[in-house]
């Protein structure tokens, strides 16, 4: 079973807005056996919107439409699939009444362009929208599903997890399509592929692996599809466990979750805490941390010592460490590692200092110059990196860089 996902808006073709419904939508797809073929966005044109619904139909058997739901002139949506399957518009009054509950409990006006949003094709089954105004609506047209549904990110996913999803199982058998992750840092793609290319040489036909590198990350990614899901899940765990081992220095984890989830899961585990001290990343290993539910159970803070005069009163650095080495070297962020483990009473702590960009460097320390050093309370270690001339892409990698760093340094001090 395959589907296509067209998502329609000006707003996302500009720029203006990023398309997360897509990747939302194709990973609850997946995870019920149905394979996403393409995804497509279009602007607010009806000749798109019919174009882009017949190469679809040629393509996929189910196909999944976001956005261009909305009240005003410029959301030609329905209008267009109206068209398209050569039905009036009718009046469905249960969504009438759910729309002016909807305003009844705002205490606002109901003008008749919000009636509207009761207007549906005549032969579409109306699918309840909980949250909006706009309901989705399904067509079935020679053995194809088509649904249209709001681009309002939560109205679409109570829709999809509540309505479309719960449908589209009852309707077909679906395939089996099984995943698995193996998160990796700290050596590049082709040593990686080097390492295991026998392994993959092995695999069957209908289990493919597939490389993703982000930042000095890969994350590996077993996929099987086939009729006998149990069987599929079997293979692939077997396969999975042939590479874990044979790159075993470098596995963060073995599923799909981020650097610094795992790093937060290996600390909880045996009850140490992190701390912080960020000089030209200003922040962001921070928000990496806490962006994830529970993160104080190991993330006890940090500070954007941003100044040298902030590394001396919030670390302890030392006035003539500064004046003999500079801010970004290797003495200054071993003594604001070690200062961060000692002032915020930690088990561990990272420290960052460098050159973002894209300018501040000089000819012994050009733009990209990061030093980065992780401690507890017995050792630290720091290590140097020359990143590009591009500020936020250094950030990043300074990040990522650092939680690797402690990654590696958890593992050798870990039992």
């Amino acid at each position: 079973m395959t589907a296509e996902i067209i998502t329609i808006g000006d707003e996302i073709l500009i720029g203006q807005i990023v398309d997360t419904n897509s990747a939302w939508m194709a990973a609850q797809l997946n995870k019920v056996g149905i394979a996403v073929k393409q995804i497509t966005s279009i602007s607010d044109e009806a000749q798109h919107i019919i174009q882009a619904l017949n190469e679809a139909q040629s393509r996929a058997d189910i196909i999944l439409i976001t956005g261009g739901l909305g009240p005003t002139k410029d959301d030609v949506t329905k209008f267009t699939l109206a068209q398209y399957f050569n039905m009036k518009l009718v009046r469905h009054e249960p969504t009438l009444k759910h729309v002016e509950d909807f305003f009844a409990k705002l205490n606002r006006p109901m003008l008749e362009v919000n009636c509207r949003q009761a207007d549906v094709p005549e032969g579409c089954t109306v699918v309840f929208n909980k949250y909006g105004t706009a309901p989705a609506m399904w067509f079935e047209n020679n053995g194809k599903i088509i649904v249209s549904m709001p681009g309002v990110p939560f109205e679409m996913m109570h829709i999809m997890q509540e309505e479309v999803i719960p449908k589209l199982l009852n309707r077909f058998s679906m395939q089996g399509i099984v995943h698995s992750v193996i998160l990796t840092a700290g050596l590049g793609e082709s040593f990686l592929a080097e390492q295991i290319s026998d392994i993959e040489e092995s695999l069957p036909d209908y289990i493919k692996l597939a490389y993703l590198p982000k930042l000095s990350q890969v994350r590996l990614r077993l996929s099987a599809y086939g009729d006998h899901k149990e069987i599929l899940e079997k293979e692939v765990e077997h396969f999975a466990s042939l590479i874990v081992e044979r790159i075993k220095p470098y596995v963060v984890a073995t599923e799909d979750i981020t650097l610094e989830k795992a790093i937060l899961n290996l600390m909880e585990q045996h009850g140490l805490t992190l701390s912080t001290a960020e000089s030209c990343t200003g922040g962001y290993i921070a928000h990496l941390l806490t962006q994830h539910p529970g993160s104080s159970t190991v993330y006890a803070g940090g500070g954007v010592t941003y100044s040298n005069a902030l590394k001396q009163s919030v670390l302890g650095v030392n006035e003539q460490t500064l004046v003999n080495y500079g801010a970004v070297s290797e003495q200054t962020v071993c003594e604001m590692a070690s200062g961060a483990v000692k002032h915020f009473n930690t088990d561990y702590a990272i420290s960052v200092s460098g050159i973002a960009g894209p300018d501040g460097g000089t000819p012994d320390k050009p733009v990209g110059t990061v030093w980065i050093a992780v401690a507890n309370k017995n050792q630290v270690k720091a290590k140097h990196y020359l990143f590009s001339n591009k500020r936020q892409q250094n950030i990043e990698r300074a990040a990522t860089a650092a939680l690797t760093l402690l990654f590696m340094f958890l593992k050798q001090e870990l039992p």
